[in-house]
């Protein structure tokens, strides 16, 4: 009888959004004008991988944003980070289409990024295994009380630990993607 080995199943951790660090008080409205339910093959890694336009309504008292992009439907890494951002200025309401790879962006100015479960920094699309059923990704925004200090590249959980006490509020958008 051959000796088949059973992977262990993937330890869940939960999304950002449910993490104590992570609790805020007030709701924010999450909106991209390309993600409506199903995330196009653009934004995938399966195609150009480039980073979906998102907003989200402003907070007048909120010094800074930030982001992470999680899916919890992974297999090994539970929930995978896709993306990180952090020190999004508080006058900035939008990230555009296409935000370019690397630790410190200049436009917006100040946004840093950090390592996504891959080891890789920024913005890394949707790549669920073909045949998998649909993987859910979850668009987190966090409006903060302050800028965090936090280094470029940093992991996801670094920014949830610096964000502990400072979410005023948050919100999300979920997008679905299937490899066929």
């Amino acid at each position: 009888m051959a000796n088949n080995p059973i992977e262990p199943p993937a330890e869940d951790v939960p999304l950002a959004l449910a993490r104590v660090q992570a609790r805020g008080k007030r709701r924010l409205a999450v909106r991209s004008p390309s993600i409506s339910g199903g995330i196009p093959a653009k934004h995938s890694e399966y195609a150009d991988g480039v980073s979906p336009e998102i907003s989200w309504n402003s907070l007048t008292e909120a010094k800074s944003y930030a982001l992470i992009l999680e899916d919890p439907d992974a297999k090994s890494v539970r929930p995978f980070v896709h993306w990180v951002a952090w020190n999004i200025p508080g006058s900035v309401t939008t990230l555009p289409e296409g935000l370019q790879e690397e630790p410190r962006l200049t436009e917006p100015e100040g946004v840093l990024q950090g390592k996504t479960s891959r080891g890789s920094v920024g913005y890394f699309g949707p790549r669920p295994p073909p045949g998998d059923p649909p993987h859910h990704y979850h668009f987190q925004v966090f409006a903060l009380d302050t800028e965090l200090d936090v280094p470029a590249g940093a992991e996801r959980d670094e920014v949830l630990d610096a964000m502990s006490g400072h979410v005023l509020a948050t919100g999300e958008l979920i997008g679905t993607f299937q490899r066929a």
